[in-house]
């Protein structure tokens, strides 16, 4: 669903592809690398955590998730940094929940869709 003709789009801190995934992990597994994301939407499960799928289902809007380097040059600009959750259209966008803000969610996917909730703007 879109609001007020706004998609929603999480973007990883993180660069796709089976390259960009095998970084991240070895990243992960040496302690340099995190993505509160990630660990909110799948952590180690490639096809995803069961919390988060449900929450999906149960919300009123869609959420669109892409990494980093899918991420137009508005999307990352406007994201500040990394992994955010942005709201908006073309090259307008703005910042739903921050990096901080996904951090303090610990991995619980019922509190960021409360977040998201709360800075989505319906009619």
């Amino acid at each position: 669903m879109v609001v007020n003709e706004e998609q929603i789009v999480g973007i990883y801190d993180a660069d796709g592809g089976w390259m960009g995934e095998l970084r991240y992990v070895v990243g992960v597994l040496a302690g340099r690398k995190h993505c509160s994301l990630c660990d909110i939407t799948h952590g180690w499960n490639p096809w995803g955590r069961g919390e988060w799928k449900r929450a999906c289902a149960a919300a009123p809007f869609d959420i669109q998730l892409i990494h980093r380097d899918q991420a137009s040059a508005s999307q990352r600009q406007a994201a500040g940094a990394l992994p955010a959750l942005i709201a908006g259209q073309n090259d307008s966008w703005r910042v739903l929940v921050d990096s901080d803000e996904l951090e303090g969610c610990a991995g619980d996917a019922d509190q960021l869709m409360a977040l998201i909730e709360s800075g989505v703007q319906t009619d």
